[in-house]
This record gives structure tokens, C-alpha cells and sequence, in this order.
């Protein structure tokens, strides 16, 4: 009896313990499970670079491209007419050479307001708003400008047109944004190819239109980019990148499955992650050593203040003396070229219909069509040899196209000239468009590239009038007398374009150190700095 009693209890704790052993099987199992369920989850999130990269560039992309290149579009037709209605004003309202410069001083002066308001907003209320008011205020103010009644309403409407044309590097970060890392640098380069057609286009339209219709006619059918911009708003999106940015996840991943959709490709299942605590962190810490705690992250004041801290703050002076160098290189070769075709005693009156007047259309288009091979050497360089020592490259070829200009040169070699030196200084200014957006974080991105392209607006304003300077100094110096110009003669504007290379040349040596600064400044300096190398 004992004996069956003990194997009862026997069996019963083997029954207990083997239950107890498949109780802890099934705990270990569901705790495995659970593990293996964390895994799989954590195998489907993904950064927004990671989605753009799996979506690719596809037929969004290039929509997007189109919209954006047709904003770059208007701003280099609303510089070039600079070329073509200074002279024609001058002639028929009778104004002096300083009245003539100021036309484009003040353009140039709204670009530098507009550049710094639109890259504060864009970071702070999104892209897309930024566009919408950039493209109304364009519009509105280029198309009023072609029935401005005197000289002063001219320059008020222009100037409107500056602040509106300051928003162009709203839409490069714009455009960047929605682009895949890999090739980045060759999809800005092509992007900049927009600005080239549209100062060609301009130059052609100034061709046709400015010897039968007039100043006038010219500024209204120039405002017609502007205005399709315009209407083509209704389509555009907000920036993922800026969504994400600013926390909105889902807007940002309803903005992927459209670029999937349109691409016909799949957005990889799993949830979409965002870098706004790392955003943040690094805004407090650009912060920390200027900002007053009354400031919060949607001022534009403290969107200046990271500009100025003390991780960004060698980078964004090194980018203003590259944007200032290379703005008052180009815009003064595109600036002079009608005073060298033009002659400053030579009168682009309407009325009289002056037929050697086309020299000027031919020689500004012929001088813009040297864009298209600089724009090509750039797609090549860019990603092969690297950001930094292209643009030095470029910067000591150009200037030595435009050193010998020193000397009076008969019309065909100036022409020449100007065709090579315009070749290398679009390569710069492309390079330095692709260069700004990579080098500054997300939080600061507009407004730095903004400010940037805002100090290059200062040396758009100076080149005009150095030019009207130099020119009197140059004939006084060379001549004797500013009286004895020959309107044939490019003797008067060969000592303006020569000091054009100094600026480009003080510039290309702070490239280098711009990029390694980036690798401190930045989270994503090692990337940074393998992109612009």
C-alpha cells in the first residue's frame, strides 16, 4: 500500500514537472515569437533616403524637374532682359547712364530682399507655400512692369520682380528634395540646364520682338513663364523631406505612395521613419550659443542664428565669398556683353527701327549658347572629379579667358573671349547651386542656400555700377578723355571685365576647407564630405 502510494506521488510530480517544462516551452516560444515579429518589423522600417532610393527617378521626378527648371526658367529670362531693355530705355526717356544702371541695380536689390525672405520661409512654412507666393509676386510685378507709365514706377515694378525672382533657390531645394543621393550632383547639374534655355530663349525672343514691337512688348511676353508657373502650382506637392522635418510622417509617406504610383513602382511595405529628433538635436545645438530662449524653431531669426553658430559659421562665410566671386564674374560678363556690342553712343531707339542693332541680339545669344558645353563639363565633372576641385578648376580657367581683356581686343576675339569665360563661370555657378543644398543640414537648408544666393544678389547689384565706373576711368586712362570714345572701339569696357576674374580667383582656395568643415559641422558630414569631393 505504501509502495503504490509512493509511485502515485512519483507520477504525479512527473506529470507536474512535465507540465511546468511545456508551460515554460510555450512561454519561450511566444517570447521567440514576439522576437521574431520585433524583427521583422524592424526589417520594414526605413528613412525616407532609403525610400526615395528604392522608388528611384522616375516620371515624378521628372515632373517635378520640369516644374522646378521652369522656376529657373523665369529667373534667367527676367535677368537677361537687362541686357536688352536698359539701352532702349535710355534712348527713349532720355535717362543718364547712372538712370540706365539703376534698372538693374534694383532688380538685383529685390533678390537680394526676396532671397533672404523666401529661405526663411520655406524652412519654416514649407516649399510649397514658398512657391506660390514667389510665382504670384513674379507675375504680377513682371507683367505690370511693361505698362509702368515713367522711370520710377519702372524701377519700383522691377524691383517687386527682383524680390520675386529671389526665390529661385527655393525651388533647387525644392527639386533636391524629392531626389534619390546617387547621381544627386549630375540631376542638379541637368536642373541648371533650364536657366541655359531660358537665357538663350530670351535672347532670341529680344531678337525678334525688340526691333519690330519694343521695350514694352518684350517685358510682357517675358512674364509668360511666370505666369505658366503659376498655373501649374495646382500639381506641385510638399517637400517629404521637409514633412518629415517637421514631424508629419504621414503626409510625407502619402507623398511617397504618389511617387510610387506614378512611377509604377511599390513602396516597400513597413513604416516610414523620421529624423526629427536628430533634426532637432542638431538645431538646439547650432543654437546653443546665441539663441535667446524667447526664440523657438519657427522664427526666421533663428533660422539666420544657425547660420551664424559656431559649427555653420566658417562654412556659410566661405559660401558667401564663393556666391559673391562667382555672381559678380557672371552677371558682369552677361551685364557688359551688350555694352561691348552696343557702344555706349549707340541708341537702341525703337522708332527709328536701328537694323545694326541685332549685332547685340547675335552676340548675347551666340555668348549664351557657350552655356550648353559648360553645363555638359559640369554633368562629367561633377561626380568623377568632385564639387570642390571643379569648381576651382573652373575658376582659374575662366579667369584666364578674361585676363587678356585687359588689353583692347578687336570685336570677334572679344566675343571669344567672353564665349570661354562664360563656358567655365556657368560651370562654377552650377557646381556652387549643387554644392550649398548638400553642405547645410535639412533645418537650415533654404535659408542658408537663400543667404547665399542673397550675397551673390550684392554682387549682381555692384557689377553694373563698377561697370559704369570703370568704363569712364578706363577711356580716361587709356584715351585721355571720356569724350573720345569710339562707339566701334571695346577699348572703354576692357578694364571692367579684367578685374571680373579677381573675386573667382580669392574663392576657389576656401573650397577644400568648406567640405572638411562640413564633416564637423554636420551628423551626415562623412557623407557630406564623400558627395563634395
Amino acid at each position: 500500500m505504501f509502495q503504490h502510494s509512493l509511485l502515485v506521488k512519483l507520477e504525479v510530480e512527473r506529470l507536474n514537472r512535465k507540465r511546468r517544462e511545456e508551460e515554460q516551452s510555450n512561454v519561450i516560444k511566444e517570447e521567440m515569437a514576439l522576437q521574431q515579429q520585433q524583427v521583422e518589423e524592424d526589417e520594414h522600417v526605413y528613412t525616407l533616403d532609403e525610400a526615395l532610393t528604392a522608388l528611384g527617378f522616375g516620371k515624378f521626378q521628372y515632373l517635378v524637374l520640369g516644374y522646378a527648371g521652369l522656376g529657373s526658367m523665369v529667373d534667367a529670362v527676367e535677368v537677361m532682359i537687362l541686357s536688352f531693355i536698359g539701352p532702349a530705355v535710355k534712348s527713349q526717356w532720355g535717362l543718364s547712364s547712372t538712370q540706365e544702371t539703376l534698372i538693374t541695380t534694383v532688380v538685383f536689390a529685390g533678390m537680394l530682399i526676396g532671397a533672404y525672405f523666401w529661405g526663411i520661409l520655406a524652412d519654416n512654412y514649407g516649399r510649397r507655400k514658398s512657391l506660390l507666393i514667389v510665382a504670384i509676386v513674379t507675375t504680377v510685378s513682371a507683367f505690370l512692369s511693361s505698362f509702368s507709365p515713367n522711370y520710377i514706377s519702372l524701377l519700383v515694378l522691377r524691383m517687386l520682380v527682383g524680390t520675386g525672382l529671389g526665390g529661385g533657390p527655393v525651388y533647387g531645394s525644392w527639386f533636391l528634395e524629392f531626389v534619390p543621393s546617387r547621381n544627386r550632383g549630375m540631376w542638379m547639374v541637368i536642373y541648371s540646364t533650364f536657366w541655359t534655355i531660358g537665357t538663350i530663349l530670351e535672347a532670341l525672343l529680344a531678337m525678334i520682338i525688340m526691333p519690330r514691337l519694343g521695350w514694352r512688348w518684350l517685358l510682357a511676353l517675358s512674364s509668360i513663364p511666370s505666369f505658366a508657373a503659376l498655373l501649374l502650382y495646382i500639381f506641385t506637392v510638399e517637400s517629404p523631406r521637409y514633412l518629415c522635418a517637421e514631424g508629419r510622417i504621414s503626409d510625407a509617406h502619402d507623398i511617397l505612395r504618389k511617387i510610387a504610383v506614378v512611377n509604377q513602382t511599390k513602396l516597400a511595405p513597413g513604416m516610414l521613419v523620421s529624423d526629427q529628433v536628430t533634426e532637432l538635436d542638431e538645431e538646439e545645438e547650432l543654437l546653443k550659443p546665441r539663441a535667446n530662449k524667447i526664440f523657438n524653431f519657427k522664427t526666421g531669426l533663428s533660422s539666420s542664428l544657425m547660420l551664424l553658430s559656431p559649427q555653420l559659421l566658417r562654412i556659410t562665410l566661405l559660401m558667401w565669398v564663393v556666391y559673391f566671386g562667382n555672381s559678380f564674374a557672371y552677371y558682369g560678363i552677361i551685364l557688359l556683353t551688350s555694352q561691348f556690342s552696343a557702344g555706349e553712343n549707340r541708341c537702341f531707339s525703337v522708332a527709328l527701327h536701328v537694323k545694326n542693332d541685332t549685332s547685340l541680339y547675335t552676340d548675347v545669344f551666340i555668348t549664351s549658347l557657350a552655356e550648353l558645353p559648360g553645363l555638359l563639363i559640369s554633368a562629367v565633372v561633377v561626380e568623377k572629379v568632385g564639387r570642390k576641385y571643379s569648381m576651382a578648376l573652373m575658376y582659374i580657367l575662366g579667369s584666364l579667358f578674361l585676363f587678356p581683356l585687359v588689353v583692347p581686343q578687336n570685336e570677334a576675339l572679344t566675343t571669344a573671349l567672353l564665349f570661354g569665360a562664360r563656358i567655365w563661370f556657368i560651370g562654377t555657378f552650377t557646381l556652387a547651386g549643387v554644392y550649398c543644398p548638400e553642405i547645410y543640414p535639412t533645418s537650415v537648408r533654404s535659408t542658408g542656400c537663400g543667404v547665399a544666393s542673397a550675397v551673390g544678389r550684392i554682387a549682381g547689384m555692384v557689377s553694373p555700377i563698377v561697370a559704369v565706373q570703370l568704363s569712364k576711368i578706363s577711356a580716361v586712362i587709356i584715351l585721355g578723355d571720356e569724350n573720345l570714345q569710339s562707339k566701334d572701339s571695346t577699348t572703354p569696357y576692357d578694364f571692367d571685365l579684367a578685374i571680373l576674374p579677381i573675386l573667382p580667383m580669392l574663392s576657389s582656395p576656401v573650397l577644400h576647407k568648406t567640405a572638411l568643415l562640413a564633416q564637423r559641422s554636420s551628423p551626415a558630414g562623412e557623407m557630406i564630405l564623400e558627395e563634395t569631393k
